[in-house]
C-alpha cells in the first residue's frame, strides 16, 4: 500500500524503522555474550539485554495451565535499564507473532531482522499470524451489518475490507469496552443489543434490552451497560441495566418518556439519566439499583454530561437554552448556566476542565469553564453541529449541513483569550444528505489520540485525519454498504505498568512459534520463542480446503521454486482429479497478478514450477472454477524471497512454498 493510503503515523513508524535499520545495521549483530540464555521452558521468563537495556519476555496462559490453541494467553515485555533495573517507561515497543522459521544462513538474528522489515511494510502477503500494533476500524453500515477495514493493508490496492459482520437488526447505537475487546450494538427494532467479539470480529450473543433500545453507555468500572428505551410508552420509558460479565438483565427501571442520554459518576456509583419528553433528570444509584431522585431540569433536556474536575452533572436544556448543574454528590442544583435555545450534545475534555455544548441553531459551540462552571467562549463551528469529540489538543466538531469538520484547539481556552480555530473537509457533501443517520458517531479518536477518522455517509467513505495537516491524507470506502460510523478498536501494546507492555491475545493455532520484539531507542530487534500446544477439541476444519507444503523457509530471488499444495475435502480426505487448480500470485503490496496451472503429482498434492524476479513478500492464492470463488478467498499464503545475494549457493535449487 502506498504511503499516501496509509495513516501518517503508521508512515512515520515505517520509515523510522527502516532507517534506522540501514543506519544502525551493525547494532542488530550482537555479542552472543550480551544474551542471558533462554530457559528450557519455552513457557518461561525470557531474557534479553543489549545496548543497556533489559527486556524480558513473558507468555502466560489465562487459565493458569499451558499454552493451547484457542485459549487465552496474557503476553508481556518488561523493559528495564540493564544497570539500574529501572523500568522504562513509554517505550512504544512493536511485537509480532508468527510460526517459527529457520533461516537459510542459519543466521537468527538476521532472519528476525528481515521479517520484521516485512512486518512493518503492512501489506497483507507479509501479515503475521498475530500483529500486536494493529488497530481496526469497525464501521456501522445502514443495512443490518458492520463492516471490519484493516487501514494499514490493501489487497492488490483495492480495498481494504477484512470482514462482515452481519446483525438481526439495523444498528442504531454502540459502545466499546476500555479494552477493546467487547462492542455492544443496539438495535430498536429487535429490542436487543448484539455482542460483537473482536478477537474474532464474530457476533457472539444477542441480549435482551427492553423496549426500542437507543443509547448504550457502560459505567467507568465497565461492570454494567446502560441501554436507554426510547418507548412511546410512558409507562415504558426508562433505562435497562446489563450486567457485562453475565451478559443478564439485571433491572429496568421507569425513569419517564422520550429519548435517554446516559453519564455516571466516575466512581460508578451513581448513573445519570435524561428524560426528553418528561423534562427530567434520573439519578440512578448504580451500587444499590434504586432510583434514588428525579430533578425537573427544564422542559426540553436533550443532553447529560459529567465532569470529573467539578463532580457535577450538566444538562443541557434544547428548548430553554440552558445548562443546569447538579452535584453529583448531594444531587442539588448548583448553577444555572443561561445561554440560547437550540443547545444539543455536550462533551467534556478528558481532564473535565471544559465543557462544550453545540448549539445547532446558532451553529455555535459553547464553552464552559468547569472550575467556575461559568460559560467563557461562544465559537462559530462548522453549519448545524451534531456531533463532538476529543483528543489531547482538540475539540472536533461536526456539522450536519457541511462536509466541514471544525477543530478547538483546547490550549487556547480560558477566560479573556481568544479561541483558535482551524478545520478540514471531510468529503464532498454534508452528512444530513444521506438521511437515516444513527446515533453512532461518525467521528472516532485514533489510537495514537493526535488524529481522527471521519465517516461521510454520503460518498461512503471513513477519512482519516492527522492533526497539523490541511486535508485527511486518506480514506477507506466501505464497498458493498453505506458507513454510517466508525469506532477504533486497538489492538496494541500498552503500558499495564510502569516499564511493562502487554496484551491478552487468542492463540488462532498450535506449533512453534517466534515473537519478534522491536525497540527504536535503542535499536533492538529480538525473536523470542515459544510453544502452542494443540487442542484436543480444535474442530476440524469444514469446506474443501488448501494445505500448502513445505519447510517453511524463505525462498530466494531469480530461483526455481516449487509451489505444492494438498487439497483436502469435507472429510479430510485429499481430493483428486482436480483439472482446473491454478496459483494466481503478486508481490505484495499490489502488482500485476499472474497465474500458474498446478499438476497433479499424487495424494491429492498439486504442484507449479516458478521463478520470482523480485524480492519481497508475494502474495499466493490457489484457486479452482469448479471449487468456487468462497475457496479462492480463502486459500492463500505468502512466499517470503529473499534478495539473491542473500545466499548464492542456494540460487539455481528448486524450493517449495510453505
Amino acid at each position: 500500500m502506498n504511503k499516501k493510503n496509509r495513516p501518517a503515523y503508521l508512515g512515520v513508524m515505517l520509515g523510522v524503522a527502516l532507517i534506522g535499520l540501514g543506519l544502525a545495521y551493525d547494532k542488530l549483530w550482537c555479542d552472543p555474550r550480551e544474551l542471558l540464555q533462554e530457559p528450557a521452558d519455552p513457557q518461561g521468563l525470557h531474557r534479553l539485554s543489549r545496548d543497556g537495556v533489559t527486556v524480558e519476555f513473558e507468555a502466560r496462559p489465562l487459565d493458569g495451565g499451558v499454552l493451547r490453541e484457542g485459549s487465552f494467553a496474557n503476553i508481556r515485555f518488561k523493559v528495564s535499564d540493564q544497570a539500574s533495573g529501572q523500568p522504562l517507561s513509554g517505550m512504544a515497543p512493536g511485537a509480532w507473532l508468527d510460526p517459527a522459521q529457520s533461516a537459510p544462513t542459519g543466521d537468527r538474528d538476521s532472519s528476525c531482522k528481515a521479517r520484521v522489515a516485512l512486518f512493518l511494510k503492512s501489506s497483507i502477503g507479509a501479515r503475521p499470524l498475530l500483529d500486536l500494533n494493529s488497530y481496526f476500524l469497525l464501521v456501522l453500515n445502514k443495512d443490518p451489518s458492520l463492516t471490519v477495514i484493516d487501514p494499514t493493508v490493501s489487497v492488490g490496492g483495492v480495498t481494504s475490507t477484512l470482514a462482515r459482520i452481519d446483525l438481526p437488526g439495523r444498528p442504531m447505537d454502540w459502545v466499546a469496552t476500555s479494552d477493546d475487546k467487547q462492542v455492544f450494538v443496539s438495535m430498536p427494532d429487535q429490542g436487543q443489543v448484539a455482542v460483537i467479539d473482536t478477537e474474532t470480529f464474530t457476533r457472539v450473543a444477542n441480549l435482551e434490552a427492553g423496549e426500542q433500545p437507543l443509547r448504550v453507555a457502560l459505567q467507568p468500572d465497565q461492570r454494567r451497560l446502560w441501554v436507554g428505551n426510547n418507548s412511546s410508552d410512558p409507562a415504558k420509558g426508562g433505562v435497562t441495566v446489563i450486567d457485562v460479565p453475565s451478559r443478564g438483565m439485571l433491572k429496568s427501571f421507569i425513569t419517564g418518556s422520550g429519548h435517554h442520554e446516559i453519564a455516571f459518576s466516575n466512581d460508578s456509583r451513581y448513573a445519570f439519566v435524561s428524560n426528553r419528553d418528561a423534562g427530567t433528570l434520573s439519578i440512578i444509584d448504580a451500587a444499590d439499583m434504586r432510583l434514588a431522585k428525579t430533578l425537573q431540569v427544564g422542559p426540553h433536556p436533550l443532553s447529560v454530561a459529567y465532569s470529573s474536575l467539578s463532580q457535577a452533572v450538566y444538562v443541557a436544556d434544547g428548548k430553554e437554552g440552558s445548562v443546569r448543574v447538579i452535584d453529583a454528590r448531594s444531587h442539588q442544583l448548583r448553577h444555572t448556566v443561561k445561554a440560547e435555545p437550540g443547545l444539543g450534545p455536550m462533551q467534556f475534555s478528558d481532564d473535565g476542565r471544559y465543557g462544550i455544548v453545540l448549539n445547532t441553531l446558532e451553529n455555535q459551540a459553547l464553552v464552559i469553564d468547569a472550575s467556575n462552571d461559568q460559560l467563557i467562549h461562544r465559537i462559530p463551528v462548522a453549519a448545524e453541529p451534531y456531533q463532538l469529540t476529543f483528543t489531547k489538543g482538540y475539540a472536533y466538531v461536526r456539522g450536519l449541513a457541511s462536509p466541514k469538520v471544525s477543530m478547538i484547539n483546547l490550549s487556547s481556552l480560558g477566560a479573556g483569550r481568544e479561541p483558535i480555530i482551524q478545520g478540514f473537509e471531510a468529503g464532498p457533501a454534508a452528512p444530513r444528505q444521506a438521511g437515516d443517520l444513527p446515533l453512532a458517531q461518525g467521528l472516532s479518536v485514533a489510537r495514537d489520540d493526535n488524529s481522527v477518522f471521519v465517516v461521510n455517509p454520503v460518498d461512503n467513505t471513513t477519512y482519516f485525519y492527522a492533526e497539523g495537516m490541511n486535508a485527511p491524507m486518506s480514506g477507506y470506502n466501505n464497498r458493498g454498504h453505506q458507513a454510517r460510523a466508525a469506532i477504533v478498536i486497538d489492538r496494541s501494546l500498552r503500558e499495564l505498568a510502569p516499564g511493562v507492555y502487554g496484551s491478552t491475545v487468542k492463540l488462532p493455532a498450535a506449533g512453534s512459534f517466534d515473537v519478534a520484539f522491536l525497540l527504536n531507542q535503542p535499536q533492538i530487534i529480538h525473536c523470542f520463542s515459544t510453544r502452542v500446544a494443540a487442542s484436543p477439541d480444535a474442530p476440524k476444519r469444514k469446506g474443501v480446503h488448501a494445505q500448502f507444503l513445505g519447510n517453511g523457509q524463505p525462498a530466494l530471488q531469480h530461483s526455481v521454486f516449487v509451489a505444492r499444495v494438498r487439497i483436502l475435502g469435507d472429510d479430510g480426505e485429499p481430493r483428486l482429479g482436480l483439472r482446473d487448480l491454478s496459483l494466481r500470485y503478486f508481490l505484495a503490496p499490489s502488482s500485476m497478478p499472474r497465474s500458474l496451472p498446478l499438476e497433479e503429482v499424487g495424494d491429492g498434492v498439486y504442484q507449479g514450477s516458478l521463478q520470482l524476479a523480485e524480492a519481497g513478500a508475494w502474495y499466493l492464492h490457489v484457486q479452482s472454477p469448479t471449487l468456487g470463488r468462497k475457496f479462492a478467498e480463502e486459500n492463500y499464503t505468502s512466499l517470503r524471497v529473499l534478495p539473491a545475494a542473500a545466499s548464492t549457493a542456494s540460487q539455481g535449487k528448486p524450493r517449495s512454498v510453505r
